[in-house]
């Protein structure tokens, strides 16, 4: 009989800290402290002309937020104006990207459009009017000086540029988003409360959303209002409440539907514990069996039309996959609870229950009952590259310890106006702590991108996404769900509505082969690693690929191949190394070695320029770094590169090192390596500068060596290190066919 080799577990038992390596010296300055003090003394000056000029009561305790531009050179965030803003008196309260020309910068070409940080700082009036007397008394060799002249621009705020959009003559539901200082927020939210009173505008603080440094609250009035309320000193983003999307597209059943059977016996396992967020259950359905729990948020609501159909939908595509007519549905792999987090007051009727819906959603989140989530709906919004929305800054925050795999629809507007990048994945899809997903047009492994599909790319960090693809169907070929009714029966179907669920069944079916052996971001992980992506592909529309329907390819290791799974936490500031183990003898020929990071991080939702917390820096050493005699020390060479995550311009920051999610695949020697490992840092910040107070965050690294050559590696590998690594056992009888 032909042995199985599941995944080779316990990695991080191999690794180990590791000192800091010397940091290089410092760089020439794009500007001079004389020449930066000359340019930016009017800027200040006018600045605070400008607010001295606004309604006082805009200003709440005499506060005001202005606007700080950093050269390109300088968007890392070692380069954060931290001390120049304290002896200023003025304090960061986020940031976003934006693009300018600078004058100069430290690249030798001409300088051009390019992106950079937008810092928004607060402070009192006294504190900007006070600006240019201060930076006349600097110190030129000053560390403030310094930081003075990484300052592009500053200005005060244009209230007009914080409306995004005045919708249209009747629309009447706008949302607001505010900069909050924690010790002041009752008092601003009052503060923002009176002065939207003033301007006749109706705020709807029942349905107000907080998430980090931002408060998100709807208000009611129409365009004038808008206007006069958009002077608020705090006041970040205005823009016309978006509506509900996630129960299109849908095809209504046109003639008899197609019976069905379905599985006889349970789930595979009863240990996951998995919730779909939808629209709830129709009356009469036949999947009772394997539906442990139904709740519904508001007992007070009835069902959204089409809502019960649709979570049917849903719900079956997570217990069954696509079902083929004619064919048995597969087992299920657990039991699922159904809870309706979407009902008939949410609906365009009354956009503001928008906020309603999240709020049911953040009820399921905080209860922490469930380790495994799928959401298929969300507002009918992509995302924005400068501003984070309401929906994804609290998802991500509470999924921001790592305990609970989501799944999000990455939607389906990808027919949408490309020109105007109204394809993109639409929120909370945008969420780095979730898992996106988009749709396939097909299994197995000749697939494209469903031409409804949402493109990337996402916002920065975050921007692959969809994260992956799994099959949603299209006019070609369906997703056959359940149709409503006693008896089964199949409608046909398409949307990433169901691929989302669809993926999420494979994260629960590797739970309930393996148990909890692998964590939920070694899940995430493993997906992401064995997603199949051709050169064919675009990335800003499949994301890192689509995994394989068959589990069985990704938790196990054919001839030639070693797959090992790392686990474990990282510490702010330190650096820790894990060894790739190899066999004693070393490896032979041409070889492949991919990699895969994935982590869970803590978010700044008012710095949408760093949205992360937490980052790594990774550098991969093929040789030892021990001294041997007649050889060079080895070089560190770059593994997971940044071009996937940024612009040629853009690599020379730390940009990469904020994703959530590192993936690459790489060929070589095998007389390259010789005791290789990979060094990795995390990097902290908090409101976009660095912070020595940040907690552990969870990781998980899977690194796959294929060697052709080499065909029994994997034993090789766990007879080498017999008493470190093991083989991660199925904790359930594997089925013949696990798909």
């Amino acid at each position: 009989m032909t042995q199985t080799n599941f995944l080779i577990g316990r990695g991080e038992m191999l690794t180990h800290p590791i000192p800091a390596p010397k940091r290089g010296g410092g760089s020439t300055p794009v500007y001079s402290f004389e020449y930066a003090k000359a340019k930016l003394t009017p800027q200040f000056d006018a600045a605070a002309q400008k607010m001295d000029a606004l309604d006082s009561s805009a200003y709440p305790a005499d506060y005001a937020v202005a606007r700080l531009v950093l050269n390109p050179t300088y968007i890392a965030r070692s380069y954060f104006p931290g001390r120049l803003l304290r002896e200023s008196k003025l304090q960061s309260v986020g940031s976003r990207t934006v693009k300018i020309t600078p004058e100069k910068w430290a690249r030798k070409i001409a300088p051009f459009n390019t992106s950079t940080t937008e810092i928004f700082v607060a402070g009192k009036r006294s504190a900007f009017r006070n600006l240019s007397k201060l930076v006349a008394e600097l110190e030129p060799d000053s560390l403030e000086a310094e930081e003075l002249a990484r300052i592009e621009q500053f200005a005060a705020v244009d209230p007009a540029d914080r409306i995004i959009d005045l919708g249209t003559d009747k629309t009447r539901f706008f949302e607001v988003g505010l900069h909050i200082i924690e010790e002041g927020r009752d008092y601003l939210q009052q503060a923002f409360q009176d002065f939207a009173h003033k301007a006749k505008v109706r705020v709807h603080t029942d349905l107000a959303a907080g998430a980090g440094g931002l408060w998100f609250v709807p208000v009611e009035c129409d365009q004038a209002a808008i206007r006069k309320l958009a002077e608020f000193a705090f006041v970040r983003v205005i823009r016309p409440v978006p509506k509900m999307r996630g129960m299109r597209p849908i095809l209504r059943n046109q003639g008899p539907t197609v019976a069905c059977a379905l599985p006889a016996e349970g789930p595979l396992s009863t240990q996951p514990r998995v919730a779909i967020l939808d629209g709830g259950l129709p009356d009469k359905h036949p999947i009772g069996k394997w539906v442990a729990n139904t709740r519904v948020m508001d007992d007070t609501a009835n069902d959204e039309p089409g809502g019960p159909e649709h979570g049917l939908g849903v719900t079956s595509a997570f217990l069954f996959g696509p079902i083929e007519p004619g064919k048995p549905a597969e087992r299920p792999f657990s039991l699922v609870d159904n809870i309706r987090v979407l009902d008939d007051l949410s609906n365009e009727e009354d956009p503001l229950e928008l906020y309603r819906t999240l709020g049911n959603i953040e009820e399921v989140l905080l209860s922490r009952q469930y380790e495994f989530l799928n959401l298929s709906l969300g507002p009918e919004l992509p995302v924005d590259d400068s501003e984070v929305h309401a929906w994804t800054s609290v998802i991500d925050s509470h999924l921001s310890d790592g305990r609970t795999f989501m799944t999000v629809a990455a939607g389906n507007n990808g027919e949408a106006d490309k020109e105007n990048r109204l394809d993109r994945v639409q929120v909370p899809s945008d969420c780095v702590n979730a898992i996106a997903v988009g749709a396939a047009n097909n299994v197995g492994d000749v697939w494209d991108r469903a031409p409804y599909s949402a493109t990337g790319p996402g916002r920065s960090p975050g921007i692959i996404k969809p994260d992956v693809l799994a099959f949603g169907g299209d006019g070609g070929k369906y997703f056959h769900v359940l149709a409503p009714g006693a008896h089964p029966a199949l409608v046909p179907q398409l949307g990433t509505s169901f691929a989302a669920p669809y993926l999420l069944r494979s994260a629960v079916g590797i739970r309930s082969i393996l148990g909890d052996d692998l964590s939920l971001l070694a899940i995430k992980a493993l997906l992401i690693h064995a997603a199949h992506q051709t050169d064919d592909h675009c990335p800003w529309g499949t994301g890192w690929g689509k995994p394989p329907e068959d589990i069985m390819r990704i938790i196990t290791c054919g001839p030639g191949v070693a797959r090992v799974v790392y686990q474990g936490q990282l510490k702010p500031g330190k650096y820790l190394r894990a060894p790739l183990p190899l066999p004693p003898d070393g490896l032979k020929g041409k070889i492949n070695l991919t990699g895969t990071f994935c982590f869970a991080s803590p978010t700044d939702p008012q710095d949408a320029a760093s949205y992360t917390r937490a980052g790594l820096g990774i550098t991969f050493r093929p040789k030892s770094t021990k001294q041997k005699a007649g050889a060079q020390n080895p070089e560190p060479m770059t593994f997971f590169s940044c071009k996937k995550f940024a612009t040629e311009q853009e690599q020379r920051s730390d940009q990469g090192k904020w994703e959530t999610v590192l993936h690459n695949s790489q060929n070589m020697y095998a007389t390259s390596l010789d005791e290789p490992a990979f060094d990795i840092h995390y990097n902290a910040r908090e409101g976009g500068a660095s912070t020595r107070n940040a907690d552990v965050i969870p990781y998980a690294l899977i690194l796959t060596v294929t060697a052709p050559k080499c065909p029994d590696i994997y034993n090789d590998i766990l007879r080498a290190y017999n008493q470190t690594l093991v083989q991660i056992q199925p904790k359930v009888v594997v089925p013949v066919r696990v798909k």
